[in-house]
């Protein structure tokens, strides 16, 4: 996400000119994306876009990272500000990219959020009061907490790359050598794995088998599946899909399941669509490089994706696993 964010706010990424088009390499994929599907833009004019969440009242939550707030988008109501200082409360912007990133829901439809700024993950509590769920790592500070998913125990998964930090990993008020996956269970905050080197979306296979890691380190660009324990940690990794050689915008960023096991990753150019044994079957191409995608709407075969200033959707034949 970081490279996405610099280029959109230093101007190196292309302008938008159209609304998309969908790229399908296989048969498979007109069993998930319908023939006549569009790509819709639905709002526009923001600094960075990420962690699209739906609401169960039945609206789109989404960080505008760069401006340090969740925003809010109703079919009906049009924007809103949701929440101001979503990411950090301070008075002195520590870098460009201090505001809210992942955004999810637990259980009871609590909205759970990295906070890049704060280098922390909280919970919005119902009388709006925040609660930390994870600021340190046996004493020492988070880098800054990227995305978050939770299993169905009811423990979170997040990851913590220095993407958030204003000089990302040369930071000198880094106080953690890795970037990490971490689990929280109680009051417990678990190193999961250090294996890569910018950790960043993340996703559970339907039967929770599996955990999807996405990489955007500067180097290797790819996307890794571990092997989910019983005790919920995390066996050896293996890599799902590479493009590190890949030329085009963007990196491997947030990602969402579909009931099938079909995977929809953030990546170059769009949202890559696999299926669950790392088959590329088309991707969703969009004017600019994509951060994250969830899903929306009643049914929850909506897809809704967040790319630069915009987010998007397109609505699909398949059902996503959403909170």
């Amino acid at each position: 996400m970081l490279l996405i964010i610099f280029q959109f706010l230093t101007g190196t990424l292309p302008a938008a000119q159209s609304t998309g088009e969908v790229v399908r390499l296989s048969k498979a994929i007109d069993e998930i994306v319908p023939a006549d599907a569009r790509i819709e833009q639905v709002a526009d004019g923001f600094g960075f876009t990420e962690g699209p969440i739906w609401m169960h009242s039945g609206y789109l939550l989404f960080s505008d990272v760069p401006r340090n707030k969740i925003m809010k988008w109703a079919p009906s109501g049009g924007v809103s500000v949701f929440r101001e200082s979503s990411g950090y409360q301070g008075v002195v912007p520590p870098g460009a990219i201090f505001g809210s990133n992942g955004l999810t829901l637990d259980k009871s439809g609590r909205l759970t959020i990295c906070e890049h700024g704060n280098r922390r993950v909280t919970r919005l509590e119902k009388d709006g009061k925040l609660t930390i769920l994870a600021d340190r790592y046996q004493g020492n500070r988070l880098n800054s907490p990227n995305d978050l998913v939770y299993k169905s125990d009811g423990s979170l998964y997040f990851t913590d790359p220095p993407f958030g930090l204003p000089k990302t990993f040369d930071d000198p008020a880094r106080e953690l050598s890795f970037s990490g996956v971490y689990r929280v269970q109680g009051r417990k905050v678990q190193l999961l794995s250090k294996t890569l080197t910018g950790p960043n979306g993340l996703a559970f296979s339907p039967d929770e088998k599996y955990l999807f890691v996405s990489n955007s380190g500067p180097v290797q660009k790819l996307w890794m599946r571990f092997e989910v324990k019983p005790d919920g940690t995390l066996g050896a990794g293996k890599v799902f899909y590479d493009v590190s050689d890949s030329k085009d915008q963007g990196a491997p960023d947030g990602m969402k399941v579909d009931r099938k096991g079909n995977l929809y990753c953030a990546g170059p150019e769009g949202i890559w669509i696999f299926s669950a044994t790392g088959n590329h079957l088309g991707t969703i191409r969009l004017p600019q490089a994509p951060a994250n995608c969830n899903w929306g709407n009643d049914g929850g075969k909506t897809l809704y994706m967040t790319a630069g200033p915009a987010v998007y959707r397109i609505r699909l034949k398949v059902e996503g696993i959403r909170p």
